[in-house]
């Protein structure tokens, strides 16, 4: 059975400013990723997890090289193309959950549905059925505030996931959950992996994602060390 190729990374380096020089952040870093993936990037901090994260999710662009996403150019998109990528195509799930606290769950959800001009019937039952992934149907209507830090993260992955993308970016997922809050969460995500055919890349240094992913690719010093499928 082929499968899709919907990330491309031909010798890309990242080069930030400091002082009178620059750090590069990533060197000369090539990596392709297929539809349906459950890939980890790890490494320390500073390997250059996050930078690559961002560019992929074209939250940044390559000082150098060639970063293509569902076959889009990153460093040639406009700011309105970049955003049409991402609420097309990207979810995000963030360690500080990212939840804003004015709204209730339902709402915290459905807001990546508003960018698309969905018809609110059919919203809410995306909404309703991204709930029903993570098991939080019945929380719908708190805030917040009134959720666990383990459930704060299931309505951060259900807002990534509400309008099916084809690409979702983990940056620490797990670090701010115990044990098992961080299981659960991780086998919502592998459930949705292998049900939605999404591709999912953490950027991660836990030990418990990484017992769930199906490749591992070791950075260090903004270069590939390793690249394994487990």
């Amino acid at each position: 059975m082929s499968t899709k190729r919907v990330i491309e990374l031909n010798n890309l380096v990242k080069k930030f400013p400091v002082g009178d020089g620059f750090f590069t952040a990533l060197n000369n870093v090539n990596l392709s990723f297929e539809e349906g993936e459950f890939t980890g990037l790890v490494g320390p901090s500073g390997s250059g997890k996050t930078t690559l994260l961002n560019i992929i999710g074209s939250l940044d662009i390559p000082t150098e090289g060639e970063a293509l996403v569902m076959n889009h150019s990153i460093a040639k998109l406009t700011a309105k193309e970049s955003a049409k990528l991402r609420n097309e195509n990207i979810g995000f799930i963030f360690q500080s959950y990212n939840l804003l606290p004015v709204y209730t769950v339902y709402e915290n959800v459905e807001f990546a549905l508003l960018l698309q001009k969905i018809p609110s019937e059919k919203r809410k039952k995306m909404v309703m059925e991204s709930l029903e992934w993570v098991g939080l149907t019945d929380k719908a209507d708190s805030r917040p505030s009134q959720l666990s830090g383990g459930e704060s993260q299931r309505v951060a992955i259900a807002r990534a996931m509400v309008k099916r993308p084809t690409i979702v970016l983990a940056d620490e997922p797990s670090a701010n959950l115990d044990a098992k809050n961080s299981h659960t969460i991780l086998q919502t995500m592998k459930k949705l992996n292998q049900e939605l055919k999404t591709t999912f890349i953490f950027a991660t240094h836990d030990e418990k994602v990484m017992q769930y992913l199906k490749r591992i690719i070791s950075l260090r010093d903004g270069e590939v060390e390793r690249d394994e499928i487990i």
